[in-house]
């Protein structure tokens, strides 16, 4: 089992702080993070966002990769369609040759319509816009010179001189539902999210299809918590924080839904007052892991029974959250969560 550290550098105005210490912050909890065993650095991204979502994951993982050795660094999720394939390859191949080839790509097709509104992208294009951009990215990684017409990129006699490092970029897709599922194992990537291991069927199957075997490809899932000594001090560290988090969520799906397309169908649109959120141990998509380390390894322990994960990717500190806060959180993880599940 590999852990993770997502990094939702966020600064709401009720909580503001300068932004430089926000950024400072979440790169120094993965710098600790390293050394407290966690495998993985992930970067997440949004545009436009309230509180200042941080919109540009490839600065942010170059300076990881100038204070890190080991740790891997990656981004979850890179939004193929709101970028340029030739400018984001160019981006992720430096990333990968400043940190001596420790670059994961997970790559998603974008979740609000805001951001594609904005940027006058179609927002039904998103997941084709994805994959096709994906394909011209690899095209960058792996071909010195190519040519190249689509639906909605064409380039003519392109020569890369910037390519990555590792000779295969560890590939990763955003897919919930059985579509995506099926296109994601038969286009041969890793799994970022998936759902119960029922469902994920759809994807092991569709790998064996195109001649893979499902036991070579990774899958990671998010889980936005925190941890303190007990449950009440979790809550009473986390609540406010995580309100936050989910009435952006909501409104996010409210969007989708104002356009008949909603990737999040069973979300409710009614968020729960602070001292109520705490009874329900809702979370922004699924449940919240939050509580005492041995709350939050029971909850884990019966969502493995589910998921066929091979990564636990833990949020790394709530939206405005004291970073004192939050780090003490990683470290109880780092403690009493890993040893728990290190060796499965």
């Amino acid at each position: 089992m590999d852990f993770g550290l997502l990094l939702i550098v966020r600064n709401p105005d009720e909580w503001r702080r300068p932004d430089h210490e926000v950024y400072r912050a979440h790169i120094e909890r993965v710098v600790k993070g390293e050394q407290l065993g966690f495998t993985h650095a992930w970067t997440s991204e949004h545009h436009f966002s309230p509180g200042g979502w941080s919109p540009s994951q490839f600065p942010i993982l170059t300076a990881i990769a100038q204070r890190t050795e080991k740790i891997r660094l990656g981004t979850y999720v890179f939004l193929v369609p709101l970028h340029n394939p030739i400018r984001a390859a160019e981006d992720a191949a430096t990333v990968d040759i400043i940190s001596n080839g420790r670059l994961d790509l997970g790559v998603g097709p974008g979740s609000h319509p805001m951001e594609f509104a904005t940027f006058g992208i179609p927002f039904r294009e998103r997941r084709p816009r994805m994959y096709e951009g994906l394909e011209i990215i690899e095209k960058c990684f792996y071909e010195p010179g190519f040519s190249y017409k689509g639906r909605f990129w064409n380039f003519e006699n392109v020569q890369m001189t910037t390519r990555p490092v590792q000779k295969r970029v560890p590939i990763w897709i955003a897919a919930i539902g059985p579509k995506a599922l099926a296109e994601a194992g038969a286009r041969g990537y890793n799994l970022a999210s998936g759902g119960p291991g029922d469902v994920q069927k759809i994807y092991e199957n569709a790998l064996r299809k195109a001649g893979h075997d499902p036991k070579n490809f990774q899958r990671a899932n998010l889980h936005i918590g925190h941890l303190a000594e007990t449950d009440e001090k979790a809550w009473d560290e986390a609540e406010p924080h995580l309100r936050y988090y989910i009435e952006w969520q909501v409104g996010m799906v409210k969007a989708q839904r104002a356009l008949n397309v909603d990737r999040y169908h069973q979300i409710d649109l009614n968020v729960p007052a602070l001292g109520e959120l705490r009874k329900t141990g809702r979370g922004p998509y699924t449940q919240a892991y939050v509580g005492s380390p041995e709350t939050v390894i029971r909850q884990l322990e019966a969502e493995l029974k589910e998921h066929p994960y091979t990564q636990i990717i833990w949020s790394q500190g709530l939206p405005g959250q004291d970073p004192r806060v939050a780090d003490r959180s990683i470290e109880l993880f780092a403690k009493e969560v890993i040893p728990h599940f290190k060796n499965r």
